[in-house]
């Protein structure tokens, strides 16, 4: 999960299946610590289209807001995350492992153009 505004990771969630009911409860933890989203743009995948998710966004007052189908460009920098093709894992605990430690160089030492070359963090304390 990303902050559009600063492009920051909020969240990295790694298994062979990641239902709606993982996916609010994700978003349940995000929010505590980072207040709640005007809205969530997303794919066409089950998890985002489900109705349990519906409920809760309508439930929390935040507005589902979908890319075309067959357009992943339309989510270009949520596209960056799609690394893990390149690694062997033994574990989906060592997916997460690596995920966690990779969102944390991402938000904190990885330039990031959008930002004017300043990692995530640094935007978001410049802001």
């Amino acid at each position: 999960m990303l902050d559009d505004f600063n492009r920051e990771g909020l969240g990295i969630e790694a298994d062979f299946s990641l239902p709606a009911v993982r996916i609010i409860r994700a978003l349940d933890q995000i929010i505590k610590w980072r207040g709640k989203p005007n809205r969530l743009r997303c794919d066409n995948g089950p998890e985002f289209i489900s109705q349990d998710l519906e409920k809760w966004t309508d439930k929390h007052g935040i507005q589902l807001e979908f890319i075309q189908p067959g357009n992943p460009q339309q989510n270009a920098y949520v596209e960056r995350y799609n690394w893990l093709s390149q690694y062997m894992f033994d574990s989906i605990r060592e997916v997460q492992d690596y995920a966690t430690k990779w969102l944390w160089f991402y938000n904190n030492e990885r330039p990031n153009k959008a930002n004017g070359g300043l990692p995530p963090k640094q935007m978001l304390k410049a802001a």
